[in-house]
């Protein structure tokens, strides 16, 4: 793993990814795109119960280093946006909770890596947007479909056609981000939000993600059958039990993501 990408342990099931590269805002260069694959890859083998991923220094995310890109050729380049498509699948696809900390500007490809997160919490007044129409581009590792399935086609087109930034508190008001803190309170807040997080069952937090991002490709009636088809699992769980007994008790619930 490069030096640009650091893994901390919060305890309780919940890591943290940093990336550490803030002379060029953290942007994703091919060594760091590969670290940050290895590190997703690592903390899914250590069964993680939720991940925090944030920047450091001014930015969460400045994108695809397009100074490095400029010098590749055309393979290099697919290969390099391929890898990041890669990270961004492998945040998606896990079954953990994934939260974007947006500690600075997210830009291009560090928005896409934020929208690949199931959850997003921001800094007040911060940059966020995908300019790639800027550089004669479009959001190629997953911009396009995730900010329109987050935001609606009219404002995703919006953003991308014109390529302008626009505020974490503005982000907030179309659903962009889920909250937005003082950028003193938002490491904190990150920390709190997970061990939170990370005190759900395993089992059920991955049918929500499962359920969710299955269901929003499917018609109604057949989300709602799906919904349907994965409730025995989850009723005759161990940690359902569980919750039922620590609801009965007034106590909080000891999961052990027993099905």
């Amino acid at each position: 793993m490069s030096q640009d990408v650091f893994v901390d342990e919060l305890g309780g099931g919940a890591f943290e990814i940093r990336l550490e590269r803030p002379e060029r805002m953290n942007a994703l260069g091919v060594a760091t795109v590969e670290s940050l694959l290895e590190a997703v890859r690592e903390i899914t083998r250590r069964q993680a119960r939720v991940l925090l991923i944030r920047g450091s220094g001014r930015a969460f995310c400045a994108g695809a280093d397009l100074k490095e890109r400029a010098g590749m050729d055309l393979p290099a380049r697919i290969a390099h946006n391929a890898g990041i498509n890669a990270v961004n699948d492998a945040i998606e696809a896990s079954k953990f909770v994934t939260v974007a900390v947006m500690n600075g500007l997210a830009l291009g490809g560090g928005l896409e890596m934020a929208l690949a997160c199931d959850l997003r919490i921001a800094a007040a007044g911060i940059s966020v947007g995908l300019t790639e129409s800027r550089v004669g581009a479009f959001p190629g590792a997953g911009g396009v479909q995730r900010l329109t399935r987050a935001i609606g086609t009219p404002r995703a087109l919006h953003m991308m056609l014109t390529g302008e930034p626009v505020t974490s508190e503005y982000a907030l008001s179309i659903g962009l981000v889920n909250e937005v803190h003082l950028a003193e309170a938002l490491t904190a807040r990150g920390h709190a939000l997970a061990q939170l997080l990370a005190g759900r069952s395993r089992p059920g937090q991955a049918a929500i993600k499962r359920l969710t991002y299955q269901g929003r490709e499917m018609a109604l009636a057949e989300a709602l059958k799906m919904d349907r088809a994965a409730l025995p699992a989850i009723l005759g769980s161990g940690d359902y039990a569980e919750g039922l007994a620590a609801f009965a008790e007034r106590r909080p619930p000891r999961f052990t993501d027993e099905v």
